[in-house]
């Protein structure tokens, strides 16, 4: 591996440390080891999480730009990450009308809805963005964005049908952390992060090749039907996951993987493990953010401080076009 790339990593491995450490001491400490020991363990929890969403959406859009040859590509962009909020909440409905209560909705059911809602997104956006057999980038996009207001116009709907106007749910949609979740639900969540991590790097050479077009990829025996199904796959499981911790959160899928590919350059490993840290960082600083930030009605949720990164980018590479990818 070239020296470049190493030394980028290695870089990018000292910052999230750094801003870990950063958000783990952030909010002062309590009176007794006790608390000091609570509030550790809450803080763990929550920068656990972090690492987890932003690996997971970083990965995800890294595959989808490399499956769809677009470096527009991301899960928010591309519907996933909303597709997979209206499916919980279609999980959290269909539990309300059994008479099963909201919170009976989350766990295996909240799972297997939200990676349907995100697979279902994708389909839909790869089938009616093709013109003539061909995916242009922004009709690709213009899809994307039609298919996520679909969405979250479905998920408001059933807010409104749902008790309270829905206000118990707001926790599995609203785009930040959860303060409530629990070690199964982070570590099954970190589990499929590591899972898809490892994925990307074993596909990274078969990702190179791909990228170099499908006469070359057929050259060396390379199989596209099977490889864009794997990615296809991986990408919508990382999104539900990310989803069920976070809600969507916008633009970590579009901004680590241009990050990386400008200071580590194309290698698909290398971009894979580069786009996990980078995003772990993103959503650990972006924690950090909303703890300074006290409004009347509560903190910020992360999507706020992703999406003030995230639009300015998307505008520059809108304007670029496919240069440079």
């Amino acid at each position: 591996m070239a020296r470049r790339p190493v030394l980028s990593l290695f870089l990018l491995a000292l910052l999230l440390l750094g801003a870990i450490a950063l958000r783990l001491a952030q909010g002062g400490w309590g009176d007794s080891p006790e608390i000091t020991r609570s509030l550790l363990e809450l803080r763990a929890m929550r920068v656990g999480a972090a690492i987890s969403v932003g690996a997971a959406l970083a990965v995800a859009g890294v595959m989808l730009q490399s499956l769809l040859r677009n470096p527009l590509a991301s899960p928010d962009l591309l519907g996933l990450a909303s597709g997979s909020g209206l499916g919980i909440m279609i999980a959290v409905y269909l539990a309300h009308l059994a008479g099963l209560g909201i919170a009976s909705a989350s766990g295996v059911g909240a799972t297997a809805a939200a990676l349907l809602g995100a697979i279902l997104a994708l389909v839909l956006v790869y089938t009616l963005s093709q013109r003539r057999g061909l995916l242009e980038p922004v009709t690709l996009i213009l899809v994307g964005v039609m298919i996520s207001i679909l969405c979250s116009a479905g998920i408001l709907f059933i807010k409104h049908l749902l008790p309270d106007r829905g206000e118990a749910a707001d926790r599995l949609i609203m785009g930040a952390l959860r303060d409530d979740l629990t070690l199964t639900e982070l570590s099954s969540v970190g589990v499929v992060t590591l899972a898809g991590l490892v994925v990307g790097v074993a596909l990274g050479r078969a990702m190179d090749v791909a990228s170099l077009g499908e006469d070359e990829s057929r050259s060396v025996g390379l199989s596209l039907g099977s490889l864009r199904v794997i990615l296809f796959a991986t990408s919508g499981v990382l999104t539900a996951g990310s989803v069920l911790l976070a809600g969507p959160i916008g633009f970590v899928g579009l901004i680590c993987p241009h990050a990386v590919r400008l200071i580590a350059g194309p290698n698909h490993r290398v971009l894979i493990v580069g786009a996990a840290l980078a995003g772990a960082l993103l959503m650990v600083l972006a924690d950090s953010l909303v703890r300074l930030v006290e409004l009347p009605s509560g903190r910020l949720p992360i999507s706020v401080i992703t999406s003030l990164i995230g639009g300015p980018t998307l505008i520059v590479l809108l304007r670029r076009g496919d240069r440079g990818f």
